[in-house]
């Protein structure tokens, strides 16, 4: 038995005991993480060079993709390390970090989710007013607004997770450290602390969805009202890739926090980890260009400009 004074480091959950597995896993996860770096960059890069992009959506975007650019970047690599050298020890100051970027970025991130939704709301609902209610100040103020809510549930539930007295061990069951892996490894009652701020926190997110869910109802009511095919088709492009996001992030993070305990198992806590903090931000660059073409275009001229400076 330890407390967490004598910790200094935890042991993460390895994705394969054998050398020919963890070195698959390894290829595989790097490919993965080279495609999100390219995805999200050429995004970021699209959006700031091109003037026709600097619209309130595309400014969102341009946020969303610089998230995931960090959240894919917290978790993955150590675990790519891990399995690389056949190791699974993280310092306890590492894990400190994780945990700490991790909640910044994926709250901060679910919170410009939300202001995404309210911006397509405003465009398709409510298009003579979307100037003043979306101007640039209005939309830097709520991207600084999801980016400062991360910031402070971040250090919320860190101070809270690891001020705990930790004396179950230093084995985490997870490929990171996750709150709530690190909560089993607690040895006292005040670990209901950390377990009624994430109730909170998910009735925040909750509250969240349901905003989300009325703006779409709206948006979907109005689509279909509109006369115009190409009208529609316009709307669902920008719409439905938001909504499919929204879906798979919010899905997968509530089965991995909310799940009953009799479902904790650490394959499938595993899997679903993957699912919430890996998938998204690798799919998101995707999922926002198969139906855009703009971003499509705009991209195209990136990577052409590209090519034409290596020539």
């Amino acid at each position: 038995m330890s407390n967490s004074s004598s910790i200094t480091e935890f042991l993460l959950l390895a994705f394969a005991e054998t050398r020919e597995l963890q070195l698959l896993h390894f290829a595989l996860f790097l490919g993965i993480y080279l495609a999100a770096l390219l995805g999200n960059g050429l995004i970021v890069t699209a959006i700031a060079c091109d003037h026709r992009l600097h619209t309130p959506m595309y400014f969102f975007l341009l946020n969303l993709a610089l998230l995931d650019l960090g959240c894919i970047s917290t978790a993955l690599p150590k675990a790519m390390a891990n399995s690389l050298w056949d190791t699974r020890g993280i310092s306890y100051a590492g894990c400190v970090a994780q945990v700490s970027l991790f909640f910044f970025l994926i709250s901060a991130e679910f919170f410009l989710l939300t202001v995404m939704a309210y911006d397509r709301y405003v465009a398709i609902c409510k298009p003579l007013h979307y100037g003043s209610l979306l101007g640039s100040r209005a939309s830097a103020k709520m991207a600084a607004a999801a980016w400062g809510s991360g910031v402070l549930n971040a250090l919320l539930h860190t101070a809270n997770t690891f001020s705990l007295p930790l004396c179950g061990g230093n084995v985490v069951d997870q490929f990171f450290c996750e709150v709530p892996q690190i909560l089993k490894l607690s040895c006292s009652q005040s670990y209901l602390r950390e377990v009624g701020l994430l109730t909170f926190s998910s009735s925040v997110v909750l509250g969240c969805f349901v905003f989300i869910l009325f703006s779409y109802v709206q948006i979907f009511r109005a689509v279909l009202r509109m006369p115009s095919e190409q009208g529609r088709h316009k709307a669902f492009s920008t719409c439905l890739p938001h909504l499919f996001v929204v879906s798979l992030f919010l899905s997968t993070g509530f089965f991995a926090y909310l799940k009953p305990p009799a479902l904790s198992f650490p394959s499938l806590n595993l899997v679903m980890a993957v699912l919430y903090s890996v998938m998204p931000p690798a799919m998101n660059p995707l999922i926002y260009s198969m139906r855009n073409q703009e971003i499509k275009d705009a991209v195209s001229k990136v990577m052409s400009w590209k090519v034409f400076r290596m020539c």
